[in-house]
């Protein structure tokens, strides 16, 4: 089925043959789900899909991630489904419904452990999580963030939570994690603006600082809530070397709807797609594909859903492409830049969730 193999690197394929990799995978996949999935199979049938004009990812048909909160839609008979996971969403809000086997949660992983250990390296690193061990005790059943943590400890050879129940930071669990792992590389791992409510801000009330110099620190979601309060990545990235010492930060792009398929940013500050996913831009106006450097709505492509069909979603936010196959970083495969949600859009993401006073 998925025929780009996880025993290559995740970010070694040249745009020609990712092209015509992805684009088999892809077909194969809207067909699979088309056949499981009634609701998509109507989707599809309404469009007049014909399979023979699939020469591109880009003339994949796709959704609208808004979707999955008004339909639960499934390529699974009852037996076969592992876990739900539900997206973010402030009150009063829908949150989409995205099921799992264990067939796709297996792929999820090893995308994800591709992708991180491209950035962390093989070895497993000591994890200090800037959430709350509560997040995560439910597991029939879990949110984009339990998700979130859960997936990025995969590279954890020890899991220590940060913050109280009630998030607040605990100051002694950070201080002995650093104590026992500060002079060693180790992984930080949070949702943006809980990285910044909980740890940055915390320590700025009293003007303390810690030095977490040897840490890695990922975090993705909730720059909306960080715009609104005039913080921008360079203020972010700013405030934390000068209260942590931290410098080596990786935001990264990803949703509930495609999870396994995150965007990491490399050290050139460009977000990278994977050999298993892809991104394209399209214009508003008639959802035609951008050219580099044009701001666009982005969609976002998968090889890993297997269970639901959200192998080709358009998202509800603005970015632009910058390239493809030449970042100098080394990766290849196209990079890009998130501008931000688009006009009216609800807000959502795992940290914004937070920020809206939803635990």
């Amino acid at each position: 089925m998925n025929r780009i193999h996880f025993e290559n690197g995740p970010y070694s394929l040249s745009h020609e043959e990712k092209d015509r990799l992805l684009t088999e995978s892809l077909l194969e996949l809207t067909l699979y789900h088309g056949e499981r999935c009634p609701e998509y199979g109507r989707m599809l049938k309404a469009l007049r899909f014909d399979p023979d004009i699939v020469k591109s990812p880009a003339t994949i048909p796709f959704l609208p991630v808004s979707l999955f909160k008004k339909l639960r839609l499934s390529s699974l008979d009852a037996s076969e489904l592992f876990k739900s996971v539900t997206s973010s969403g402030t009150s009063g809000q829908a949150r989409s419904q995205v099921v799992l086997d264990g067939e796709t949660r297996t792929l999820q992983q090893m995308a994800l452990t591709r992708i991180g250990g491209d950035f962390l390296g093989s070895r497993r690193l000591p994890m200090l999580i800037i959430d709350s061990e509560a997040t995560v005790r439910k597991r029939d059943h879990f949110s984009a963030r339990t998700a979130g943590i859960l997936g990025f400890s995969l590279f954890g050879s020890r899991r220590v939570f940060a913050l109280n129940e009630d998030m607040t930071l605990n100051r002694e669990i950070v201080k002995s994690f650093l104590n026992q792992y500060g002079n060693e590389r180790f992984l930080i791992f949070g949702f943006t603006y809980m990285v910044w409510q909980s740890l940055f801000l915390e320590l700025a009330k009293t003007g303390e600082t810690i030095d977490a110099g040897n840490g890695i620190l990922f975090h993705g979601g909730g720059w909306k809530k960080l715009q609104s309060q005039a913080v921008s990545r360079e203020e972010f990235r700013r405030c934390l070397a000068g209260s942590c010492n931290l410098t080596e930060i990786h935001d990264y792009y990803g949703m509930a709807e495609q999870a396994g398929s995150i965007f990491v940013e490399c050290a050139y500050g460009h977000l990278h797609a994977s050999d298993y996913s892809e991104v394209l831009f399209r214009r508003a106006r008639d959802f035609s594909l951008c050219d580099v450097k044009e701001k666009g709505i982005i969609q976002v492509l998968s090889i890993l859903p297997r269970s639901y069909p959200g192998h080709s979603l358009l998202t509800e936010d603005e970015g632009t492409l910058l390239g493809v196959d030449d970042c100098p970083c080394g990766r290849k495969g196209a990079y890009f830049s998130v501008e931000g949600r688009l006009a009216n859009a609800e807000l959502r993401g795992c940290s914004d969730t937070y920020a809206a006073g939803i635990r």
